[in-house]
């Protein structure tokens, strides 16, 4: 039963409030999972996000997160991830409760908010909460962490400081511990080296040595202490990009799969090295190479096809039906067409469409016993269904297939994308096949895509539906679309407003480039004459 906050907690919130109080000129909005903006702006944000997350914690009996990031942004951002108990990113209704927190003008409003959310949601105030911390290597990060903790204290709960670790850590370390298993630090590390070992045994290392570029971010430290658990298993690595330079500044994974460029640091770097990047909070990860000037990306598209012919040759030696064992792979309107038509027609394999956000691919890819998921940013996971590891513990004991299914689930984060496990995973899938970057590039080839942005006046004017790839309003505009893609050799065309600007954005894939850019140009002219567009028409 909910409970007026006690005279203690009341005091000690408004005490936070004058400590931390939110710039007028400030309206935070929750983005995908969390809150970002310049780091200066930002204490009473965070502030408040500590308070909700020993609310939920309240609610739910559980340990809950917060993780201090702000990812891929430039450094002198900031942000806020807020983490379930499950180890997933916070529940979608509570968002609302989030901006609302965020919003609050003054001292009235923040206590009235919190009342009312104590009182909405049923929470009690008798109980201790816990809300595990963490932060990246920013220099604003360590005050910004102690805004969480004060927030979390101010409703009578126990912070816990882990430290800086990748966000990925920080979800797999909670969801252990709300599971009741062994959950530090090292506990992590010596997972997802056990489960490499189990995967790799019996096969031999790859001929290269991989270049890992870690965006001058927190994953360097963390990845370099996990090669350090790999050494019998024959794991050869070069870290680069490792804290002395500039935080995503020409590096990371958002930077390479934006830019399809090399580091500013690999000039010395051998043509045909196999690379792969991290991004600043190590939960996104994409592969690359160049040769004699060319520019190779595999991104999260490529990664899931990997990962899908890595469960399938598992899956092959299991001694059940394989239609027993539901695999789907989830993917968003922005994956290449080319892999979409891999994975169903050369694999076999179920293909879900979700709109744009890690958290409705999560949603779609839980529905499966093996569900693949990658946004082409490389952000993604695999995970299992709890019915399938419990069949697969009962038939461990006399079945290879079994065990190394049950190893590849510890090995790939059950709880969010996951960079460094995601490194394993992909040496793991390469190294089984004893392939090369070239034989992986071979399975398809990419189709040519555009993608472009279009000014319009109010972006609440275009809805969509059908995962985001067709439009609903305004009326008229997906005929539009559907004469422009009609003709053009494998098109394909879809439109979506931008969930923060005024901006409608345009994605075209095509058989050539140049039909590719063509489509993408027409298209945008008809959102910018249908759609109230401003500006220059494209």
């Amino acid at each position: 039963m909910a409970q007026a906050l006690q005279a203690a907690q009341l005091q000690s919130v408004l005490a936070g409030d004058r400590q931390y109080p939110k710039p007028s000129d400030f309206h935070p909005s929750y983005g995908t999972a969390g809150f970002r903006a310049v780091a200066d702006r930002l204490p009473s944000t965070v502030y408040r996000c500590g308070l909700l997350m020993a609310a939920r914690s309240l609610l739910l009996g559980d340990a809950t997160g917060l993780v201090v990031t702000a990812s891929h942004n430039p450094a002198q951002d900031n942000g806020v991830k807020l983490v379930d108990p499950s180890g997933y990113m916070l529940e979608q209704t509570w968002e609302a409760h989030a901006n609302k927190l965020a919003q609050c003008v003054d001292a009235q409003s923040l206590q009235s908010c919190v009342e009312g959310l104590m009182t909405d949601e049923n929470i009690a105030t008798g109980a201790a909460a816990k809300v595990l911390l963490a932060c990246d290597t920013r220099p604003s990060s360590p005050a910004l962490l102690a805004a969480a903790a004060a927030g979390v204290r101010a409703l009578g709960g126990v912070a816990v400081d882990c430290g800086r670790l990748t966000t990925p850590q920080l979800h797999w370390q909670l969801r252990r511990l709300n599971q009741g298993l062994p959950w530090a630090l090292q506990d992590y590390f010596e997972t997802l080296a056990g489960a490499y070992e189990q995967l790799v045994k019996g096969t031999h290392p790859l001929e290269q040595d991989l270049i890992v570029d870690c965006a001058n971010g927190v994953g360097a430290q963390h990845l370099q202490t996990l090669r350090q658990h790999l050494q019998t298993s024959s794991f050869s690595m070069i870290a680069k990009c490792t804290g002395d330079g500039i935080l995503n500044g020409g590096c990371g994974a958002d930077y390479i799969q934006k830019e399809r460029a090399m580091p500013h640091t690999f000039d010395s770097v051998s043509d045909g090295s196999r690379c792969a990047s991290l991004d600043g909070d190590a939960d996104r990860l994409v592969y690359f190479t160049q040769q004699d000037g060319a520019f190779q990306l595999f991104d999260g598209d490529r990664i899931a096809v990997l990962a899908a012919l890595l469960v399938r040759d598992i899956l092959n030696d299991l001694p059940v039906p394989p239609q027993s064992v539901q695999v789907g792979i989830v993917q968003t309107a922005y994956a290449n067409g080319a892999s979409t038509q891999f994975m169903r027609d050369q694999l076999g394999l179920q293909v879900a469409t979700t709109p744009t956000g890690v958290k409705y691919l999560h949603e779609e890819a839980v529905k499966f016993d093996i569900g693949i998921y990658f946004e082409a940013n490389g952000h993604g996971t695999v995970l299992f269904s709890d019915p399938l590891l419990h069949r697969l513990n009962k038939m461990k004991g006399e079945c290879k297939a079994a065990v190394e299914l049950l190893a590849l689930s510890q090995l790939i984060n059950q709880a969010v994308g996951d960079a460094l496990s995601g490194v394993l995973m992909v040496e793991a899938g390469l190294r089984r096949r004893q392939w090369d970057l070239g034989q992986w590039a071979g399975l398809y080839q990419d189709l040519p895509s555009r993608q472009t942005k279009v000014m319009v006046a109010d972006r609440s004017m275009i809805t969509t539906t059908n995962a985001e790839t067709q439009v609903a309003a305004p009326a008229g505009l997906q005929a539009l679309i559907d004469q422009a893609v009609a003709g053009v050799p494998s098109g394909r065309a879809f439109v979506r407003p931008s969930g923060t600007e005024d901006v409608v954005r345009v994605y075209a894939e095509a058989g050539s480039q140049e039909a590719a850019d063509k489509l993408a140009c027409n298209v945008a002219r008809q959102v910018h004459r249908v759609a109230g567009g401003v500006g220059e028409c494209p």
